[in-house]
């Protein structure tokens, strides 16, 4: 039998009364398939599907994630990707982005982190094993792996964002595989030349200087050393942290939004910024709804919710953030990379001559 751990909450910041509704909202919201989608009647994307269904590991909703789970084991394609996009059960757009198929291995290490249930990664280990082998094959030369694909084909730009989610994933990914009883060298080799990437050469990405996420992502994991990441954190804090409001989702924009100030909070807390995490977690409490529902973001300068929508993966994130903050749950310390292997660079590893 599988242990229910205690519901995560954060006392003078979200209640667990609270938090039980934000995921009673985020299971109602769930298909009968499994899937996560944004909000009722929106899309399913792979990844905040993903998100959603950790949120709901990490608040004891253990047989709706494992629905979610399935969702993503089954709809599975061929070559190991999922669509990006799909609207009830058909797919929208059938292109692939190397994100969504690499955070799989986050989610599915997570859920066996909250729940030690060994069958539950026995089942799981081939698709997340596939998924992350076709995020390889997007993985360029120089290290850094092509955001999307479209028909086989990789485009040719890669995203901070995105490639520091994958190299977490892989990382995570290389986990399951010791709990599997494998070995993935090539994984690692891969996670090592992609962080590598990340850290020396920014050049290789397409740069996004305005987004909150291309600011505090490489943070998430705790791949980053203490000071290069407190560093990069208090370069722009004035720039995105809107006082009493949370981050902006973008800095030339009045506009603040929950998932991005969460995942603010899980990197505050990779730093041991406790107090500042959770400020910010309260700050962005103003996106709450009644019924537990969180909005996506607020226009300050105008007081309008924008876009008109309560979305899942917001929801999601704020469960994420009040349980690293608490160390809840064995989940809690999935973003700081506890327990997940380093994959440093080493001068004597093998790489291209663009290196």
């Amino acid at each position: 039998m599988i242990p229910v751990a205690p519901v995560p909450f954060v006392p003078g910041v979200v209640s667990l009364a609270q938090v039980e509704q934000t995921a009673d909202a985020i299971a109602a919201t769930q298909l009968p398939s499994g899937a996560i989608p944004w909000y009722a009647g929106g899309h399913t994307d792979p990844w905040d599907h993903v998100q959603g269904a950790m949120a709901l590991s990490a608040a004891g909703r253990l047989d709706a994630a494992v629905r979610a789970y399935e969702w993503s084991r089954t709809t599975q394609r061929e070559d190991g990707s999922w669509a990006i996009k799909y609207v009830d059960e058909t797919v929208e757009d059938a292109n692939t982005d190397s994100n969504f198929c690499a955070y799989l291995a986050t989610g599915v290490w997570h859920h066996w982190r909250v729940t030690g249930d060994r069958s539950f990664v026995e089942t799981m280990w081939p698709t997340v094993e596939r998924g992350l082998d076709v995020v390889l094959t997007m993985q360029r030369p120089d290290g850094a792996v092509a955001w999307a694909s479209s028909r086989g084909v990789p485009l040719d730009e890669a995203l901070v964002t995105g490639n520091a989610s994958i190299h977490l994933s892989l990382r995570c990914g290389l986990a399951l595989a010791d709990v599997v009883g494998e070995s993935r060298p090539h994984w690692e080799l891969a996670a090592a030349r992609l962080r590598h990437a990340l850290d020396e050469h920014p050049e290789r990405f397409t740069a996004k200087p305005a987004h909150a996420m291309d600011w505090y992502y490489p943070v998430l994991g705790g791949a980053l050393s203490p000071d290069a990441g407190a560093a990069r954190i208090d370069d722009r804090w004035d720039e995105f942290v809107v006082d009493g409001l949370g981050s902006r989702c973008v800095s030339t924009n009045p506009w603040v939004t929950g998932a991005e100030t969460c995942e603010l909070v899980l990197a505050l807390d990779v730093l041991g910024r406790g107090d500042a995490a959770r400020t910010q977690l309260a700050a962005m409490q103003h996106l709450r709804e009644d019924d537990g529902s969180y909005w996506t973001g607020l226009v300050y300068d105008e007081d309008v919710r924008w876009p008109v929508e309560r979305t899942t993966w917001t929801a999601a994130t704020v469960i994420l953030a009040a349980d690293a903050l608490t160390r809840t749950t064995a989940g809690n310390g999935l973003f700081r990379g506890e327990d997940l292997p380093r994959c440093e660079w080493k001068v004597d590893d093998p790489c291209p001559a663009s290196m």
